[in-house]
């Protein structure tokens, strides 16, 4: 009875169901083979799951045994029997070839299989060769008794400090928590939101693209927050004014470049040949008839690498008529249509782009001086009232596509992040905005007279936020940061318009092979209940152990 009533009651209901949906899907194949396409289970994957468990049993007993250890909540007993558990788990990861499955998984999902000489070719789910099998073996060789002596050592550290007159100052228990910390905590964080999960996939991708989309927008709120609490200076006003005037000067220098000269030879019976690196605005002005004396009709454009190969396909007669040249390359026996001047594409993109930075700048540095603020408190001011103000599928959409792909070309493809980095970017884009908004109502919730006694004793502003405010800010904002938590787990479910293969994408790709009508929505809308009623059952924990009042 005890047990019930600790319960939520939301949570009550589901348990109350759960018997019916476990016979649900265990009975009907529909429902069973929805489930298994959503949750993302691999063909053979059952062999991963004993090596995940190990690794997760040994890894999580760690960092429970410096929990339990904790002065505050000591259970000696319960330390023990985690400790206890940790081991066996370490000892059967030395023992057996139980682990090595999953982790040859997790390393032959890692690479490209398009390009790399560890997997086999056409083998699906994703096989090691091998040689590199054999490289995994010796890496684990190693890897597992090195990780065995650290926890060994952490635990004994971490035993002898507990001993010590003031466990809570002794050296040795400090570098053991340390050790089993580090560890420990690397091992998890790699485990459960790193490495591939071939028995789970959908499902795990959807757990970590809400988990680093929370973490990245609480990060982006706290720095929005922050710049919002700058302080006005001269000094502050006199750099931005200087900082407008030099990046102005910038964008003049180079949009007041040369300018290269291009001519348009030929007829315009055929295609017209473009050669790389040709400004855009040209190509565009061929294309739609942007010159005197252009044809109503849109113009058929091809592309060549050099001025030479567009010269070669003229002079074959082929379906090209004609080229858009550097005036220097155009051969002097071409009848020439339209002669131009044009800024190259590179100095062109740089000039806009410092002259729009400077524009931004010497607007809040405007707004700064007439409000008497800070430059950047109006800067993420407005960004926050911007970001509130735009859908989230818009969001994920502009940086999941447009900016991700300018960010590439402007890298000549150096910076060319996968899907779901750019949906976890643009998730945490959009939610940084409302969780800026909770932190802002939380620190203003804190009386004045609290900050105004901690600078009378000393306290820097560091040293007030860190102490004074946040600890009282954080049990405030509890309820609303749990509520931005359940709704960005939901709205996972937009990357899928990202083709990131989490619960709803296949669900999607499960409906239209199965043409089932209701049992893969069914399946997704009962995954993501569970999810948010566990997130929701965490969350309520929480406030319960920051709720002081009613202590």
């Amino acid at each position: 009875m005890l047990f019930i009533k600790s319960v939520r009651p939301s949570n009550l209901i589901i348990l109350a169901a759960l018997p019916f949906i476990v016979y649900l899907f265990a009975s009907s194949p529909d429902y069973l083979r929805s489930l298994q396409a959503i949750l993302g289970v691999e063909p053979g994957s059952s062999a991963f799951v004993p090596g995940f468990l190990l690794l997760s049993a040994a890894f999580a007993s760690g960092i429970a045994v410096l929990v339990l250890s904790r002065a505050n909540v000591a259970r000696p007993r319960l330390t023990i029997a985690v400790t206890l558990l940790g081991l066996i788990a370490t000892a059967a990861i030395l023992a057996g070839d139980m682990v090595h499955p999953f982790i040859a998984s997790v390393v032959a999902n890692s690479v490209d299989p398009f390009k790399s000489d560890l997997i086999v070719k056409g083998v699906t789910p994703r096989q090691l060769t091998p040689a590199a099998d054999m490289i995994v073996r010796q890496v684990e060789a190693w890897i597992w008794p090195t990780y065995a002596l650290l926890l060994v050592v952490g635990l004994a550290l971490l035993a002898i400090g507990n001993r010590a007159a003031v466990a809570a100052e002794s050296a040795a228990r400090r570098a053991g928590a340390w050790l089993l910390g580090v560890v420990n905590g690397a091992g998890l964080a790699f485990i459960f939101l790193i490495a591939y999960i071939a028995f789970a996939s959908g499902l795990a991708t959807t757990i970590r693209a809400a988990i680093a989309a929370y973490l990245l927008a609480a990060v982006l709120g706290l720095i929005w927050v922050g710049l919002q609490k700058l302080r006005y200076t001269r000094s502050s006003l006199i750099f931005f004014v200087a900082t407008t005037f030099g990046l102005a000067a910038l964008s003049a220098w180079f949009l007041l470049q040369p300018r290269d000269n291009y001519v348009l030879a030929g007829t315009l019976g055929g295609k017209i040949g473009i050669v790389t690196n040709t400004p855009s605005g040209l190509i565009s002005a061929v294309r739609f008839g942007q010159y005197e004396g252009a044809p109503k009709a849109e113009t058929p454009v091809r592309t060549f690498v050099t001025p030479q190969q567009a010269i070669e396909a003229v002079g074959k007669k082929q379906d090209v008529s004609g080229a858009l040249l550097p005036e220097a390359s155009v051969p002097s026996d071409w009848p020439v249509i339209w002669r131009t001047q044009a800024l190259n594409d590179r100095d062109r993109a740089a000039g806009i782009t410092f002259s729009v930075v400077a524009i931004i700048i010497g607007l809040l540095t405007l707004g700064g001086f007439l409000h008497r603020r800070h430059p950047l408190s109006i800067g993420s001011e407005f960004i926050v009232d911007t970001i509130r103000g735009i859908p989230m599928l818009v969001i994920v959409l502009y940086v999941g596509l447009p900016l991700s792909g300018a960010l590439k070309d402007a890298t000549q493809g150096v910076f060319d992040p996968p899907n779901l980095m750019r949906g976890i970017v643009a998730m945490a884009l959009a939610y940084s905005a409302y969780l800026a908004e909770i932190f802002r109502s939380g620190i203003n919730a804190i009386p004045v007279g609290q900050i105004e006694a901690a600078a009378s004793i000393g306290l820097n502003r560091w040293q007030t936020a860190r102490l004074v405010i946040i600890p009282q800010a954080f049990r405030i904002i509890i309820p609303p940061l749990g509520n931005e938590l359940i709704a960005i787990l939901k709205d996972t479910s937009l990357l899928s318009i990202l083709s990131i293969r989490d619960i709803t994408q296949r669900m999607r790709e499960f409906q239209s092979a199965s043409f089932l009508p209701f049992a893969p929505y069914n399946s997704a809308a009962v995954l993501y209940i569970l999810l948010t009623l566990a997130a929701a059952s965490f969350v309520s924990l929480i406030e319960k152990k920051y709720d002081v009042k009613h202590r």
